[in-house]
């Protein structure tokens, strides 16, 4: 089946955070600080899609004050960090929203995204993910991680459904 066909059954977004929401560069400063960089544009696109009534997931390995702090400014509220088991994470977060896998689009990079984009409606990934990812993907997008792939699936779902660029696109 075309995935556009099942974004119309989105009702919630899974995305991992290094290679999605970042290019993947991480840089240390000094005995703790890391510094990522992200996409604005993504940014942009999670706020809006929670305005809109989205549940919104971030998935992921990494553990980072910085990333809670970005994701609670985007109004996300289910931020799970540190898992080994992202797909024990994912069953707890659909039950805990009431959601099915048909309803939900995980974007992730790599071999730990593998089990949870098996498992979801619309299985997603940045232009530069891995093979193995790349292979069990609806939609690969044109754009990188951290250069825009959070944005163009949300923009893509929102349109498709009829939720994007309304009244309160310019209010942040």
């Amino acid at each position: 089946m075309n995935y556009k066909k099942k974004l119309h059954d989105i009702k919630a977004f899974v995305f991992d955070f290094d290679g999605v929401m970042t290019d993947g560069s991480v840089w240390t400063y000094g005995d703790r600080e890391t510094v990522r960089c992200g996409n604005i544009k993504d940014g942009y696109a999670i706020q809006y899609a929670v305005k809109k009534g989205y549940v919104i997931a971030l998935i992921s390995g990494a553990t980072s004050l910085s990333i809670n702090n970005r994701m609670e400014a985007l109004g996300v509220t289910h931020i799970y960090t540190g898992c080994a088991n992202k797909i024990e994470t994912y069953r707890n977060f659909l039950e805990e929203n009431g959601l099915t896998e048909s309803e939900v689009l995980c974007m992730g990079d790599d071999i730990p995204d593998y089990d949870i984009m098996s498992h979801c409606g619309v299985a997603a990934c940045p232009a530069d993910a891995a093979v193995e990812i790349k292979e069990i993907s609806d939609y690969i997008s044109i754009h990188g991680g951290g250069h825009g792939c959070v944005r163009d699936v949300i923009e893509q779902t929102l349109r498709l459904q009829g939720k994007w660029f309304s009244e309160d696109a310019t209010a942040w």
